[in-house]
């Protein structure tokens, strides 16, 4: 899901801040006549400017002008700067601090630019120099804020914001509304973001694909599907943005009639070639234990990106295609179309992992740090201690997470501790569980794998010292039959 997650949410940003050439002061403030050539002679000068240092040469022409307060050039120059990966938001600060009148849009752009490289700091200072500046904050400035509010995860700053919002009469705005909405929704906190939703009932796709993917994001996929399907009701229509996000709901529940659904509605709709949407089906198909059909759709796929290949890699890793999934590796290592990247690798190590492959794995583990320069995380060395403990050699695991360069996390030690478990080594088992009772001491697996670990070693009365344990400290084992109902979609309704 976190692949198709990240996908999603580059989709979503770039229609909740819809600033373009048609939106801005570049095409509300022409030059004088008097300036016009030697304006639209510097102007096609800027045109051919592709990194940095051509832009600081076409502002040493500008300043040799006389032309260092002409909003329209110097805008130029900021939006390059705190836009563009190439720019630089030093630079920017620089222009703008010599600009004896900044408008609000050059104040806006500075803050987007500041949003873009999170400098937390600058964005407030500056948005905080706006207003005392005489500059009234729009619609703009206020979607810069509630996203990076989002992105922080800062309740109160968040409704802080919101209650600015408010204050300036622009919560009706439909761009500050999806934003809020957004970052509510990145906040956790769905119960606001769809009360913010009802409040103003309709509304467009994007609308609509904000509400979706904060369900998603909360965690609350049949909320998401209800929502779709509310959606279908109102009469609006999806794109391909909407059905990527229920296909990841459908994933996270194992929906595979409404997953199947959905692909219907998309070749109906003639998005069923959209690669966006078959990454999702295939993520979607084999999450719902349908490999085999994932596997028809990836090799149908007439357009492949690096998200498709890893999605039908982890796809065939999860579920013990080992080999499959290794192969399918070294094809896209020979096609040389895509360079692997990260979950890659996660990928391989993990189709590793479930096929006792320890020796390939370390090679491939090795392979992904020195040879492509990627830095393992907490989930590479995961699987490797995964891979290490399945195949018996816990000792080796152990030491494993003592060399890594990260601090290992809870997850990390109580997979060695099932493995530990099961393959009797009740020593190792209990340095484990030490380590365990500094990070999470009333988690209630821990109790059982160790307690299970001493009944099959014969140690009966350390299993009752645990079992008190779990009792004196009121840590509870989770009761098991848990009934889900799952959301099918009634097609005569929609």
């Amino acid at each position: 899901m976190a692949l198709l997650s990240s996908v999603f949410k580059t989709k979503i940003s770039q229609v909740l801040l819809p600033i373009s050439k048609h939106s801005c002061f570049f095409c509300s403030k022409l030059p004088s006549n008097n300036s016009l050539v030697k304006d639209q002679t510097l102007l096609s000068t800027f045109k051919k400017c592709v990194t940095l240092k051509d832009v600081k040469q076409v502002h040493a022409q500008i300043i040799q002008s006389g032309l260092d307060q002409n909003l329209y050039l110097m805008g130029k120059i900021i939006v390059f700067c705190a836009v563009s990966d190439r720019g630089s938001m030093d630079y920017a600060a620089s222009v703008f601090k010599n600009l004896e009148s900044p408008d609000g849009f050059m104040w806006n752009t500075m803050i987007r630019g500041f949003v873009r490289t999170m400098q937390v700091k600058n964005i407030f200072g500056y948005f905080k120099k706006m207003q005392e500046n005489g500059e009234k904050a729009d619609n703009f400035s206020f979607s810069f804020l509630l996203k990076v509010s989002g992105q922080l995860g800062s309740v109160l700053l968040g409704k802080q914001i919101h209650c600015s919002v408010v204050k300036h009469g622009l919560e009706g705005h439909v761009f500050v509304r999806n934003t809020l909405i957004h970052m509510y929704g990145m906040l956790k906190d769905i119960d606001t973001a769809q009360q913010l939703f009802d409040e103003r009932p309709g509304g467009n796709v994007v609308t609509w694909n904000v509400i979706i993917d904060c369900h998603v994001n909360c965690g609350d996929y049949k909320g998401a599907l209800e929502c779709f399907s509310r959606m279908r009701r109102c009469g609006v229509d999806f794109d391909d943005v909407t059905l990527v996000a229920v296909l990841t709901a459908c994933s996270a529940l194992g929906n595979l009639d409404f997953g199947r659904w959905i692909r219907r509605l998309a070749d109906n709709a003639g998005m069923g070639s959209n690669v966006m949407v078959l990454n999702s089906l295939i993520d979607m198909y084999a999450k719902c234990g349908q490999v085999e059909e994932a596997y028809k759709i990836f090799n149908a796929s007439s357009e492949r990106n690096l998200v498709t290949w890893n999605s039908m890699i982890l796809g065939l890793a999860t579920h013990g295609h080992a080999s499959e999934a290794l192969k399918l590796f070294s094809n896209l290592l020979a096609e040389k179309l895509q360079v692997p990247n990260d979950v890659t690798f996660l990928g391989v190590l993990c189709a590793c992992s479930h096929g006792g492959m320890v020796e390939k794995g370390k090679k491939y583990f090795d392979l992904m740090t020195r040879e492509y320069g990627i830095k393992a995380n907490i989930q590479h060395y995961g699987c490797v201690v995964d891979m290490l403990g399945r195949a018996g050699f816990v000792d080796e695991a152990y030491h494993f997470i003592r060399s890594m360069p990260l601090k290992c996390n809870a997850i990390v030690w109580r997979t060695l501790l099932a493995a530990c478990r099961v393959h009797g080594n009740v020593e190792l088992g209990e340095v484990v569980r030490r380590h365990l009772l500094e990070l999470e001491p009333d988690h209630s697996s821990d109790y059982v794998l160790l307690a299970n670990m001493y009944a099959g070693s014969g140690k009966w009365r350390d299993v009752m010292n645990e079992r008190h344990a779990m009792s004196t400290r009121g840590v509870q084992k989770p009761m098991p039959g848990n009934s889900i109902i799952d959301m099918q979609p009634i097609h005569g309704a929609f």
